[in-house]
């Protein structure tokens, strides 16, 4: 059955070219789809028509009836105060109507309401609540949250005061609890880790509905896809497999357009030579046969030459250098607050090497690289280099100083003495040609900026490389490009990356961060995760015998659900207090200058601190009456 139906779709933003210039396909009902094309091929142009953001110039969108579409690069706007445990709920807003409904007539009927009509209505509705999983939502949130790593800590912070990566992944969460019947995912994993990606990949192999995702994560197309579309000149082009598949068909079909075109104009050019020649003997009879043989080019014009996007050129400039060790870190720690990220980090790096520093959003890897780069510095222990080590580094968010300025002056500030004509030269490296250059860096995508970034540093000679997300808002091509430049690049590489084909290319020792502790694992990625999934079912083994017999259930009674009953009272209470607790937090960090202020702020966060332990110790005596 058709999900979905696309037909003639003609979008333009300017006179000059449509971005959508007749798009048609079809999805059936269930298809796992991927939308593929360079940045700026038209691909989120293409959601936001099918969500109804904004209309088409031409062209028809038809769904399924009573189908319901999800996005979840748009994130709404919920009233202030909203916390991420209220967004998360909210996606049980059909449930907690008929709750409430039948909370009004199971009072009706305490009251004696004995009615066929109210007790009717009643079991209608006590059935499909519970045909629709409404008694048991607490384990539903609990278990997409634990995949999308939304801890117990931002569960309780409020939506507005949430990172956009962060908010993607809320508003992910809050679709698939709605349980919609067609997901559009824009760009999903780029703000998601390994564990939540994986989560991610995993519940959408069992997921009932059609997807149809817009990804430049080649291993997520490949584990989530079996059909891919490619936005391509303002049309769609279909490939009956996954992303692998698409890769090699792709140039398949490049090579055997070349070749028809290659044929077709060397036929071409040998009846125009026949032509001319018959036209220089200047008879009617031969005139008649070229004019005859000229006709029949005109007909034979059917194949375009087939082109190919222009690769990025550029590379990394590797620097000499001497000496075994590049750098090593000694005991160092660093905590913001009262939280640690890292505590008696021992490591060191010698010439040559390429390292991948993996662990959940959150964890410190950031931090740590900025370390690396003076951009923040230890609490405790040292950081050293080797004496000739000249290190580049790309921040995962790519600021420039002094962004009202255009891409010539950018490039021009950052290499004193250098010309207009060299400045440009770096820029066309980047496929920043013509007028582009003379844009404002304020007004460039996030890809863009990536590549600005690099080429404001890849012409300097370095032998350390630190890259924090290398990948992330960039397109398939310029992801195949920076792999080209990193394998032809032949000093030390330390990277932060989530794109798991980028990792197990190039990492040849992991450095894992977990718990404010760094695993040092001298294998590449793959060997990596064979030892982890060798780990786990041992782990898994050694809490299940080591789990005391006293924590099995005990058979449910009055007693466990009024304790349930007052459990889920008791986390309301523990996630205001939490959120409370976090608002003096900040408010003692502001205040650090005004002694008293402070004074009087670290009194109320004491007592706030110890309501919230008093909370926590009810909370455990309730779940253990709840046999939770």
């Amino acid at each position: 059955m058709i999900e979905l139906s696309v037909s003639g779709l003609v979008k333009s933003f300017d006179l000059e070219k449509n971005i959508l210039d007749g798009v048609t396909f079809q999805i059936e009902r269930g298809e796992r789809v991927g939308l593929l094309g360079k940045n700026g091929a038209g691909k989120t142009t293409l959601f936001r028509i099918l969500t109804g953001e904004i209309t088409a110039d031409a062209g028809d969108v038809v769904f399924a009836p009573n189908r319901r579409v999800g996005l979840i690069s748009q994130i709404p706007v919920y009233p202030a105060g909203c916390t991420v445990e209220d967004v998360l709920q909210s996606a049980f807003a059909h449930t907690q109507h008929m709750a409430e409904e039948m909370a009004a007539l199971s009072e009706k009927m305490a009251n004696g309401d004995e009615s066929e009509e109210t007790l009717r209505r009643y079991g209608e509705l006590s059935a499909r609540f519970e045909g629709m999983g409404g008694y048991d939502t607490a384990t539903a949130v609990n278990k997409v949250a634990n995949g999308l790593s939304l801890d117990e800590e931002m569960r309780a912070q409020l939506f507005d005061t949430l990172s956009g990566g962060e908010k993607t992944r809320v508003n992910l969460g809050r679709l698939i609890l709605e349980d919609t019947d067609i997901l559009l995912l824009d760009e999903p994993t780029n703000h998601l880790d390994l564990h939540a990606t994986e989560w991610l990949e995993d519940y959408l192999a069992h997921f009932h509905g059609t997807v149809l995702a817009i990804s430049h994560d080649r291993y997520f197309l490949d584990r989530t896809v079996t059909r891919c579309i490619e936005v391509l000149d303002g049309k769609a082009e279909f490939y009956s497999g996954n992303y692998s598949f698409y890769a090699v068909e792709k140039e398949r079909r490049y090579i055997e357009r070349m070749r028809r075109y290659e044929k077709e104009k060397a036929e071409i050019d040998r009846l125009s030579e026949t032509a001319r020649k018959m036209h220089e003997h200047n008879t009617e009879l031969l005139h008649r046969r070229a004019f005859s043989i000229e006709r029949r080019i005109e007909r034979m014009r059917t194949t375009d030459k087939p082109v190919k996007e222009k690769s990025l050129t550029a590379q990394f400039v590797s620097r000499d250098f001497f000496g075994d060790e590049v750098l090593s870190l000694k005991g160092v720690e660093k905590s913001f607050g009262e939280r640690t990220l890292f505590r008696n980090l021992d490591l060191s790096v010698t010439g040559g090497e390429r390292i991948a520093l993996i662990g959940d959003n959150g964890m410190g890897k950031s931090t740590l690289l900025k370390m690396l780069v003076d951009q923040e510095y230890p609490d405790a222990g040292r950081i050293t280099f080797g004496p000739s080590v000249r290190t580049a580094y790309l921040p995962q968010i790519v600021q420039f100083d002094v962004p009202e300025r255009n891409l010539v002056d950018t490039m021009l500030w950052s290499r004193r003495g250098a010309t207009t004509q060299w400045a440009r030269d770096q820029l066309a490296k980047f496929h920043f040609r013509g007028e582009d250059v003379f844009k404002s860096v304020s007004v460039l995508s996030g890809g863009e900026l990536s590549r600005l970034y690099l080429c404001t540093i890849m012409d300097e000679a370095v032998n350390l490389l630190i890259l924090d997300e290398p990948t992330n808002h960039l397109d398939i091509a310029s992801r195949e490009w920076i792999e080209e430049a990193v394998e032809a690049y032949d000093g030390t590489l330390i990277f932060v990356s989530h794109d798991r084909y980028f990792i197990n290319r190039f990492a040849k020792r992991i450095w894992e961060l977990e718990g404010g502790v760094i695993t040092d694992y001298r294998v590449g990625f793959e060997r990596y995760r064979r030892i982890k999934t060798e780990l786990e079912p041992a782990q898994e083994k050694k809490a299940v015998r080591e789990k005391p017999t006293a924590e099995k259930k005990a058979k449910p009674g009055h007693n466990q659900q009024s304790a349930r009953h007052q459990l889920t009272i008791c986390e309301r209470e523990i996630a205001a207090q939490e959120a409370a607790v976090a608002s003096l937090e900040e408010q003692l960090e502001a205040a650090a200058a005004d002694y008293e202020k402070y004074a009087a702020l670290y009194e109320e966060k004491t007592a706030a601190q110890e309501k919230l332990d008093a909370l926590m110790e009810r909370w455990e005596t309730l779940a253990a009456e709840a046999g939770e």
